[in-house]
């Protein structure tokens, strides 16, 4: 009786249940700088000292790359073991007692410090990496106050030809350490066995094997990845240095991801673009557009309000070109205005738009993509959205790629999608043409009639993935793709959303959740506008040409298409200026806020809807930003609700809402905008403006006709 109520009692107990969880995960105990702790026994030395928040110098290890134990740098003294040892390869073991500050690991890693330096160049003043050099930090740390090196006792430091592995990255091999991050982030995350090692010791070198470029298009993380000056930003080169220069955490809108990104300005002025750590979006990762495109945003500014005359533009000031736009919008008839949004509108801007054409009574509010294969259009967010985190997107065992490149339309999403395929083994079939993947894939055919093949595929995956396109949903067959797409997935029952659709824009899930509508050419085409509202669109003018009677508004950062066939510009803010909110597409919120001054009499574009309301005679009942977000919060609670991932619900009602097939569907081909790496430097108006990116198209172009290239 006396051994039940004491076992009783031990249940009850709060210590029993902590180490009943300890059992349950396989923790083992080891001891670190004389303290026990209990760490899972698959971590390595330096997972558990990281995890304890102890600093441990190291260069090679990164924790989303392999291990390769290249800079020893990592020294720690094991009790038992009779010399040092590597934290980031040996793995814990029960009752290990592990020494990070004892006489002997200081030695050591002075030691492999000093090696370091032996031939390292004294290139400090002059290196780009100085300020956020982790040799630098680490050699004040860890290092000693002076070296033995001496060119006499010594041949000299090593010299090695410098190369430039792309237009964007220089690689100077003096300055390198051999951690092979590089190779590593290359071969493991890029898919790309262009760079490698030769040689050992003093002569080993980092390079390509042949004169090959390193074209990617996660090439810049790079690097970052390095600790030291031996791989610099070309573009950046010699600009500024780290401690001149000021940030601002923003968000990537060159792709619907919405990657965090960190901007770098200085004297008013964007100078670089850096990845911000997201473990659920980007990791610490960010695309070569949103990297470098950055110097579109100097070229071709619309800087003052112009009004056309002839065929010249002329200047304006602020108050009469408001008084011209209010005096176009009053004249015409509400059903006869229409307003399209372009790739990079903030939500803010999106709907100030929206309630300032809804109290004058009109609802002719589009984007330039056309998806409407549903009968309730984008009432249903699962319709239009992701319906799975990213991170999910890891664990998948088998995909099917449907009419889409995910490398070259969303980067950070096939990075998702390689480390499933790398870590997890995935399976990955393609419906659609050949394009250039960097993961092997399996291509059931080039059109919808292929589909059918996949259901037996889908059937014994534990955990499937179908992703579309949505270049395949603008056309008439769309309806019948997303018709094929989930009843093969219905009776899989998964439990979380199969059919995903992979978008372009980042201010696409932004505008439908704001309630703006999908079509705008065809809305162009049927609806005849007599004024037309150009959010910064663009691309929908190289598709219709708009007759000599139809007044165009345009609002935007740069001068492009659209601001050709304008009959008045008012000249808005890139996303530095004005920040804002951007829905990615996960549907997730998310704030970008800004970093520099607007060029000129620029203004943000929902300052000049509120004031082209006032013009009209219209109160919109919001002055400021919080007021404004308290209306954002008013439509929709995911506008209130920043950076966490939303559940999509009444996915299930998808299917039933859909619409039937048209008869005059009788295409079944699908087609794929980008489809190699020269189609991606340049894939859309932003890209087309950009220096940067236009000489690496170029490059890319060239390189396509090298020998090396099928390597």
């Amino acid at each position: 009786m006396f051994k039940s109520f004491s076992s009783k009692v031990l249940k009850s107990n709060k210590v029993h249940q902590i180490l009943l969880k300890r059992k349950k995960s396989n923790n083992i105990p080891i001891v670190i700088n004389g303290k026990s702790v209990s760490v899972p026994s698959y971590y390595t030395i330096m997972q558990a000292l990281r995890r304890e928040n102890l600093t441990i110098p190291s260069f090679c290890y990164h924790e989303r790359l392999s291990i390769a134990g290249n800079c020893r740098m990592c020294l720690v003294e094991i009790e038992g073991w009779n010399k040092p040892q590597i934290a980031c390869a040996v793995n814990v073991g029960k009752g290990m007692k592990i020494r990070t500050n004892s006489e002997m690991t200081g030695k050591a890693q002075e030691a492999v410090l000093e090696f370091i330096l032996v031939d390292h160049p004294l290139d400090c003043p002059i290196c780009d990496q100085g300020g956020e050099c982790d040799l630098q930090d680490l050699s004040v740390r860890f290092g000693n106050d002076r070296s033995r090196f001496t060119d006499i006792h010594f041949e000299g430091k090593r010299a090695v030809e410098n190369k430039t592995l792309s237009p964007l990255i220089r690689a100077e091999m003096n300055r390198c350490i051999h951690c092979t991050r590089c190779i590593r982030f290359g071969s493991q995350v890029c898919g790309l066995d262009i760079l490698g090692s030769t040689g050992r010791g003093h002569d080993m070198l980092i390079g390509t094997f042949v004169p090959k470029l390193f074209l990617s298009e996660l090439s810049g993380n790079i690097i970052d990845l390095c600790p030291v000056g031996a791989l610099t930003n070309i573009p950046y080169k010699f600009k500024a240095r780290h401690w001149e220069l000021k940030k601002a955490n923003s968000i990537d809108v060159t792709d619907a991801t919405g990657t965090n990104i960190i901007i770098n300005y200085r004297f008013d002025r964007v100078l670089r673009v850096l990845p911000r750590e997201h473990d659920e979006i980007n990791q610490e990762w960010v695309s070569d557009k949103g990297r470098w495109a950055i110097d579109s945003l100097e070229m071709q500014r619309l800087v003052t309000p112009m009004k056309r005359v002839g065929t010249c533009c002329c200047p304006l000031e602020w108050n009469a070109a408001l008084d011209t736009a209010s005096e176009m919008i009053r004249k015409c008839a509400p059903e006869k205005i229409l307003a399209i949004a372009g790739p990079h509108a903030s939500v803010e801007t999106l709907v100030t738009c929206k309630d300032m054409l809804n109290m004058l009574g009109c609802e002719n509010t589009y984007v330039e993509r056309d998806m409407s294969y549903t009968t309730t259009g984008t009432d249903i967010r699962a319709s239009y959205s992701f319906n799975i985190k990213f991170k999910d997107i890891a664990q998948a065992d088998k995909i099917l790629l449907v009419g889409t490149n995910p490398r070259f339309e969303a980067p950070i999403l096939n990075m998702w999608i390689r480390q499933a395929y790398r870590t997890n083994e995935a399976d990955i079939f393609v419906v659609g043409p050949c394009c250039d993947y960097n993961y092997r894939v399996t291509y059931l055919g080039d059109d919808i009639k292929a589909l059918p093949k996949a259901a037996d595929i889908l059937k014994c995956a534990k955990r499937p993935l179908v992703l579309v396109g949505v270049a395949q949903l603008e056309g008439n067959s769309g309806a019948k793709i997303m018709k094929m797409c989930h009843k093969m997935t219905e009776s899989l029952k998964a439990g979380y959303g199969i059919v995903n659709i992979v978008t372009r824009e980042a201010s696409f899930a932004g505008a439908l959740e704001a309630g703006w509508k999908t079509g705008a050419l065809c809305a162009l085409e049927t609806k005849s506008p007599k004024v037309i509202i150009s959010l910064g669109a663009d691309e929908i003018f190289y598709q219709w040409n708009p007759p000599s009677a139809c007044k165009i508004i345009y609002v935007g950062f740069q001068g492009d298409r659209g601001s050709e066939f304008a009959n008045l510009i008012l000249p808005g803010c890139a996303y530095t200026e004005a920040g804002g909110l951007y829905l990615n597409m996960e549907g997730r919120s998310q704030y970008a806020y800004p970093a520099v001054t607007p060029p000129g009499k620029a203004r943000a574009d929902w300052k000049i809807f509120r004031a082209l309301a006032e013009s009209c005679n219209l109160c919109l009942f919001y002055s400021d930003h919080h007021s404004l977000c308290t209306r954002m919060a008013q439509i929709s609670p995911n506008f209130a609700s920043l950076g966490k991932f939303q559940p999509k619900i009444f996915g299930d009602f998808v299917t039933k809402l859909m619409e039937s097939e048209s008869a005059e569907s009788k295409d079944d081909g699908m087609c794929v905008d980008m489809r190699t790496l020269k189609d991606y430097y340049c894939s859309d108006v932003f890209s087309y403006n950009s220096p940067t990116m236009i000489k690496t198209q170029k490059a890319a172009t060239n390189f396509e006709k090298s020998p090396y290239y099928a390597l």
